[in-house]
């Protein structure tokens, strides 16, 4: 057991990172769809390439999608939607319509006989014979609305707006069927009661009777207008699944033994549909209880070989990503998130895999690494997600087009308007190899699923989704964006104006290194944004005591005169460790701090340690006072740091500046790092170095404007 526990925390690391990718071939493999799958593979347009096939067994053939959703939408079309009539709205309008029109027809005549009695004529007599007149008119008008039928919506009937469209009105249990142009809306039953109206007031004025446009007026029949007939949902959603359902899913059958394909020949319409109704019922088989155990084993087959391919990558390309779990972890759940997605839309088929937006994967790799290994896991999980897809060549083919062009359109990822560019040309590079293919397969681009194409543009959408997907990934996993490097490198950033305002020398001297470094690190393939953004940051500890730094010292006074050479030893090297605590406390990423914990490395502050040797040469021990803590630099950036920062400071010595002073100044520095064994820790090579110093010569020769000198012309008598 106590070996066990030696070997397991000697292992610790190894073992945790093996759980990762265990844990996520378990989950991958239960995402993993359990359908067989057909072991023939083709298109249409194209020659079978395999033996010649016959059926086993007598299987259907199915119609296609397309033409399922064709019939659906042309019984759908021709539907006639459901209304139900409501004859209690009949009765009630009705009957307050009588008690109203009483009301309304005694205060009429009572207004009649006072003006009678007053003027001495009987116009009263003879209103009172035109009341049964009015009533059945008015009684006959609203009948009519209310046997014709008044629609509740009119937005129901716009729907059957064509020529010969009928509605069905269910009065009880007996369905009348209707032309939509014999109901009433309300505007339309308003408007037949002032057709009505007017026709009627026109007879009374031809029989000098016009005492009814005023009791009209008064009555107001439209006030006695109500829909009384009301969509029947239900109903016709019944009705609609009804005729659906009843849609033959199939055009035939296939016997068994019979010839399917020959070999050679070429994948028409009617031999593609066979085939995908072949491939079908031979899957739905394969589902059977029977194989579910041997599915599994395949599917974890399949996962083991593509996850171990991405391990076996990162072992041997990426190896600094496996010596973090947190990078690990990052990547797998990348390809767990997108298997997880692609499983849910397997099962549902509420959305196409092809708005998935695959291309997010390498998009937010490559703004956190390379393109190398943004490619290789956008092909790990598409060759994964391909077991989902119905046409997996087609699937694979698009989507790594697709995440090809992704990564080359992002030449940076710190301008928002590249992520809007690089969604508008994926969609092309999907919309235009769709085409390509469906040119191929059905030989008229008329017969193309054009509704892929607004998947595409969903898909592209989702692209932008990576813009605040990058700063959630920053914040959780300890990340470092192009577009927050390029913020912490404002030299208007608080830090650097305060660095600049109370050391400005030592500002300066930043701004020579990153200049310096930002052009070595493009000449060997760099991270030139975040080497320039450590350079402008390293040397921040100065602020503390700054006046004990050279290049922030006036009027030649120097304060380590009056010190002992240990204790100035001990101010120069604390800068380091103030610097640290400083970028800490401002929430600098610890990126841009391990370039101020590894600048100097393990080296020696080496005008205070060979002056104390001169004076103290029995000593020797004293050593480590002189000496920066380190670590020593881990990565090329660090390291080019560590180059840049010496070389800028020592040229700020030389007494002339020519070509061989400072080749010989670069030289002798470098010389020094490499003998000191500061680059053992560092994934640099000697061609690399070779590049930096030939750089760096370059670089302040140009700085410190070197001019050859020409020859004097001679003169001549």
């Amino acid at each position: 057991m106590r070996k066990f526990f030696i070997f397991f925390k000697k292992n610790k690391k190894k073992i945790f990172q093996a759980g990762l990718f265990l844990i996520t071939i378990i989950i991958v493999t239960f995402f993993f769809p359990r359908e067989g799958k057909f072991r023939y593979e083709y298109q249409k347009g194209k020659p079978w390439m395999h033996e010649d096939l016959y059926a086993n067994y007598d299987f259907p053939i199915y119609k296609s999608e397309s033409r399922l959703n064709a019939e659906r939408d042309s019984i759908l079309g021709d539907f006639n939607p459901y209304f139900r009539y409501d004859s209690s709205v009949v009765e009630t309008r009705i009957n307050e319509f009588l008690k109203v029109f009483d009301q309304k027809w005694t205060n009429y005549l009572a207004r009649y006989n006072n003006a009678d009695e007053r003027s001495g004529t009987n116009k009263f007599h003879i209103l009172e014979l035109n009341k049964d007149r009015y009533l059945s008119f008015s009684t006959e008008v609203l009948e009519h609305l209310y046997s014709r039928g008044i629609v509740e919506v009119s937005d129901i009937l716009e729907r059957v707006r064509n020529e010969g469209r009928f509605i069905v009105i269910l009065k009880g249990n007996i369905a009348e069927q209707t032309e939509y142009t014999d109901v009433f809306t309300l505007k339309g039953a308003y408007e037949y009661i002032v057709s009505e109206l007017n026709a009627f007031k026109g007879m009374e004025e031809e029989g000098n009777n016009p005492e009814d446009i005023v009791f009209f007026d008064e009555l107001n029949l439209s006030n006695f207008v109500r829909p009384n007939l009301f969509y029947d949902e239900e109903t016709s959603t019944k009705v609609k699944e009804s005729l659906v359902n009843e849609i033959s899913v199939t055009l035939g059958m296939v016997q068994a033994n019979q010839l399917i394909i020959s070999k050679g020949e070429v994948v028409s319409n009617s031999k593609f549909r066979i085939l995908e109704s072949l491939r079908q019922e031979h899957e739905s088989q394969l589902g059977s209880a029977s194989n579910y155990y041997l599915k599994i084993l395949g599917s974890s087959l399949l996962v083991i070989a593509s996850i171990l391919m991405l391990y076996l990558f990162l072992l041997h390309f990426r190896s600094e990503i496996l010596d973090s779990n947190t990078r690990t972890l990052f990547i797998l759940l990348l390809v767990i998130l997108f298997v997880f997605i692609s499983s849910i839309v397997h099962k549902t088929g509420a959305v196409s895999f092809y708005f998935i937006p695959f291309v997010f994967v390498p998009i937010i790799i490559l703004t956190f690494y390379d393109a190398r290994l943004a490619l290789f896991i956008h092909l790990v999980i598409i060759l994964v997600v391909g077991f989902f897809v119905p046409n997996p060549f087609e699937f694979v083919f698009l989507n790594v087009i697709a995440g090809i062009v992704a990564i080359f359109s992002l030449t940076n990822t710190y301008q928002r308007g590249q992520f809007f560019l690089s969604a508008l040309l994926v969609f092309l590079s999907y919309g235009l190899v769709y085409a390509g293919i469906g040119i191929i397969q059905e030989t008229n681009i008329r017969n193309l699923e054009w509704i892929n194409y607004a998947w595409f543009a969903g898909n592209s959408a989702l692209i932008l989704l990576t813009l605040p997907s990058i700063y959630i990934f920053e914040k959780l996993f300890g990340f470092l964006s192009d577009a927050t490097l390029l913020e912490l490198s404002d030299t208007n950033q608080p830090l650097l104006r305060k660095l600049g305002t109370k050391a400005p020398g030592t500002f300066q001297h930043s701004m020579q290194v990153a200049n310096l470094a930002e052009a070595a690190a493009r000449v060997i393939g760099g991270n030139a944004l975040l080497l320039r953004t450590g350079a402008l940051y390293h040397d921040i500890g100065k602020m503390y005591r700054h006046e004990y730094f050279t290049e922030n010292q006036a009027d030649s006074f120097n304060p380590h005169e009056r010190m002992e050479l240990s204790e100035s030893a001990e101010i120069i090297i604390n800068h380091v460790e103030k610097g640290v605590e400083l970028a800490r406390k401002n929430n600098l990423p610890k990126q841009v701090i391990d370039f101020i914990r590894t600048h100097h490395g393990t080296t020696k502050a080496h005008y205070f340690y060979r002056s104390y040797i001169r004076k103290y040469p029995h000593n020797v021990t004293e050593e480590e006072k002189f000496t920066y803590p380190g670590p020593k630099p881990s990565t090329k950036e660090t390291a080019i740091l560590m180059m840049a920062d010496s070389v800028e400071a020592a040229s700020r010595s030389l007494k002339a500046y020519t070509e061989d002073s400072i080749n010989d100044l670069v030289e002798d520095i470098i010389r020094q790092q490499i003998e000191d064994e500061q680059f053992t820790e560092a994934p640099i090579t000697f061609n690399d170095i070779k590049l930096i110093k030939e750089t760096f010569k370059k670089q302040l020769i140009n700085i410190h404007h070197l001019r050859i000198v020409y020859p004097k012309e001679e003169i001549k008598n």
